[in-house]
Formats: structure tokens, C-alpha cells, sequence
């Protein structure tokens, strides 16, 4: 799968060099013309962003501010390139949590040397580290980033803990899990709670199942095991 770039700047010119030589590179490239346009087009999970910084509707520092608040978009590698030069600029940018900082103009095996770096220290599959935060099983939609939970695809509200429990189970159907392992795994081993507390949370979660209750099995005297659709 290509990895891909997000770029933004409101200079045309500046839009079509930076495009032309990252397909050049393979890259699939997204461009934004101005700080709004780079927000909406971070939601399809570029695996990198290079973000001008004076830009008409939102700069790029409102943009980043604005990416760092959601988190489906707060991890994505952000590369500033700019014409403020200053030092004071610069470390602004990075405190906002950009990845690099280049001041315009730069040469493109500059700039190219730049995007691999900071694709490979990312791991660069923002996508699909996005993608795995999401468990789908049967009418089931869990979504560990956002912290939301969708039967048939209808957003169910599930407290913290019931939606830990649900998580582990889909996560982990097909497999037999004991009341020991749920009560490490969701509370942790420095809080004292017992066994009985995790049957009150599934009982909860099968109430919210409604008719997808069966969804979970008990299995008596060891646990529960989510399964299998």
C-alpha cells in the first residue's frame, strides 16, 4: 500500500512541486490550500503531514493545535515548511509537537530526505495503526481511540470499565477468558475488587447487547468467551 502525504500550503506553485515529486517518489499525495482543508483532508489518516504555516482560514500552528486535540489524528507525524526563519518561530512549531521543522526555500532531496526520515521513525502507517485501535465483530464496531462502542451500527454509551471488558473479549473471541484475567487486564493487579464484579459488568454489557446478548458465553466456574461470528 502507497503511504501517504498530506500537504498543505496556499501557494499554488509551491502545491504542484511538492506533488509532482512526492508521486514521484510513489508517494500518494492529498493537497490542501489552506489550514481548514488540511483539517478535513487529516481525517482520511495521512501518514505524514508538510504544513505551511502562514495560510488563510487556519495557520498551520491552529492546525496542528487543532490535530493534537483529536485523537484519531494527534499521532500523525507533522514536517513544518515555512518562510518564517526565526528561531522563536521554529521552536514554537516544535513544542506544538511537529516532528521537524524546514524553512523555505529548500531543495527537494532535502526535503524528500526529511519526509523518509520522519515516515520511518513513525513507523509510517498512521492508517493502519488507526485501524487497529478498530475491532469489528458481527454487529459490533469498538473503537479503543475515541472510546466508543456501536451495536448495528447505533453508538452505545459504555462506561470505561464495561467498555475495557468488551474490548478484551472481542478482541480476544473464540478464546475462554477467566475472571482472573479480566480483573488483571481492566483493573490492574493494585486494585483490590473480586470476582463478582466482573459478572456485574457483563451482565451490564448483555443488557446493552439487547437481542446480541448471546454474543457472550458464560463458561461456569472459569469466565466468559466472546464468540466467534
Amino acid at each position: 500500500m502507497k503511504q501517504r502525504i498530506l500537504i498543505a500550503d496556499d501557494e499554488r506553485d509551491i502545491l504542484d512541486v511538492l506533488k509532482y515529486n512526492l508521486e514521484k517518489e510513489g508517494y500518494e499525495v492529498l493537497a490542501a490550500k489552506n489550514g481548514a482543508e488540511a483539517v478535513t483532508l487529516a481525517r482520511k489518516h495521512p501518514h505524514l503531514i508538510v504544513l505551511d504555516v502562514m495560510m488563510p482560514e487556519m495557520d498551520g500552528y491552529e492546525v496542528v493545535r487543532a490535530l493534537k486535540k483529536n485523537a484519531s489524528t494527534s499521532k500523525i507525524p507533522v514536517i513544518f515548511l515555512t518562510a518564517k526563519s526565526s528561531e522563536v518561530d521554529e521552536v514554537v512549531g516544535l513544542e506544538l509537537g511537529a516532528d521537524d521543522y524546514l524553512v523555505k526555500p529548500v531543495g527537494i532531496p532535502k526535503l524528500l530526505a526529511r519526509v523518509k526520515s520522519a515516515l520511518r521513525k513513525s513507523g509510517g502507517n498512521a492508517e493502519e495503526k488507526a485501524e487497529a485501535d478498530i475491532l469489528r465483530h458481527g454487529v459490533l464496531e469498538i473503537n479503543r481511540t475515541q472510546y466508543k462502542a456501536f451495536i448495528a451500527k447505533k453508538e452505545v454509551f459504555f462506561p470505561k470499565k464495561e467498555f475495557e471488558v468488551l474490548y478484551f473479549l472481542v478482541k480476544n473471541a473464540g478464546k475462554v477468558v477467566t475472571r482472573e484475567t479480566l480483573l488483571s487486564q481492566v483493573w490492574g493487579s493494585d486494585v483490590y475488587v473480586i470476582d463478582r464484579t466482573v459478572d456485574v459488568h457483563i451482565r451490564k454489557i448483555r443488557e446493552k447487547l439487547g437481542s446480541h446478548a448471546d454474543y457472550i458465553d458464560t463458561i461456569k466456574g472459569v469466565g466468559y468467551r466472546m464468540k466467534e461470528i
